[in-house]
């Protein structure tokens, strides 16, 4: 199946991960058929050197924005480049495992309904000997639906999917932090189907204090409309929508960062 890879890269990235992220999709079981970069902004100069070097490659095909436009739009600008109905995503800064897409494919050529396949990550800093732990989500449709209900089912850098269906629900669209979420439930609004392998297949990079950062007013403000959104669209009853906003509530804005990171690594990760 062919198919082409997603990827933006950012002024604060850098160059020696992203080299190992882009090889990472060169050296796999399947290789894809193109890889779109898409450089969101001004980059530095060492960084632009290594994109230079990968656009050497005839898959490599370079989208360069004058100016940054946030995740959201950069990943619809990739999306279009996207020559291929399948398509995956990937971070400049994480390793995809050798085989990754492999498992995948073979998920889609298993079942044809399927719109939507992810896996699972191991966290890292630094080496990817040094993990930090693992998040595993549900594997099959129902399961990954009913997660849905809580938390984001996807883990985003993992996922490939069905580029048609994905425009068919209005693609990536901008929302703090939260655009692959909002995307994930509107795929479920237009009963598409879901699935994650069950093995680790992207290793994704934090820093020291990632699970520190993931809180404040923007945040919490960001995920309640998501939390709205759902409730509006009947995903979830109030009942639910008042559960996920208060913890979040609590998490996010209330909650210290040096608490809220230890509760993110010792709760919200497998370890």
């Amino acid at each position: 199946m062919d198919f082409s890879v997603s990827m933006c890269v950012y002024g604060g990235d850098n160059p020696r991960w992203f080299k190992e992220a882009v090889n990472s999709i060169l050296n796999q079981t399947v290789k894809p058929n193109e890889i779109v970069l898409v450089v969101d902004g001004p980059i530095y100069d060492e960084l632009e050197n290594a994109v230079l070097e990968f656009e050497k490659n005839d898959c490599v095909n370079c989208i360069r924005l004058p100016k940054n436009l946030g995740h959201g739009e950069a990943r619809r600008i990739g999306l279009e480049a996207c020559k291929y109905d399948l398509v995956a995503i990937m971070d400049a800064d994480d390793i995809s495992v050798p085989d990754r897409f492999e498992k995948q494919i073979a998920a889609f050529e298993n079942d044809s309904e399927i719109s939507i396949v992810g896996g699972q990550i191991t966290e890292f800093i630094g080496t990817k000997n040094n993990l930090k732990g693992s998040r595993f989500v549900p594997t099959d449709d129902i399961e990954i639906k009913k997660y849905m209900k809580k938390r984001c089912p996807f883990n985003q850098p993992t996922v490939m999917f069905k580029k048609n269906d994905v425009v068919e629900v209005g693609g990536y669209i901008d929302w703090f932090c939260d655009e692959d979420y909002y995307l994930w439930i509107r795929l479920a609004l237009a009963d598409k189907k879901f699935a994650n392998v069950e093995s680790v297949i992207v290793f994704m990079r934090v820093s020291g204090n990632s699970y520190e950062r993931r809180g404040g007013l923007k945040y919490f403000i960001s995920e309640a409309k998501l939390q709205k959104f759902m409730l509006n669209n009947k995903v979830i009853g109030f009942w639910t929508y008042l559960i996920n906003v208060t913890k979040r509530f609590v998490l996010q804005v209330l909650m210290p960062n040096k608490v809220r990171g230890w509760l993110f690594k010792h709760f919200a990760r497998n370890h």
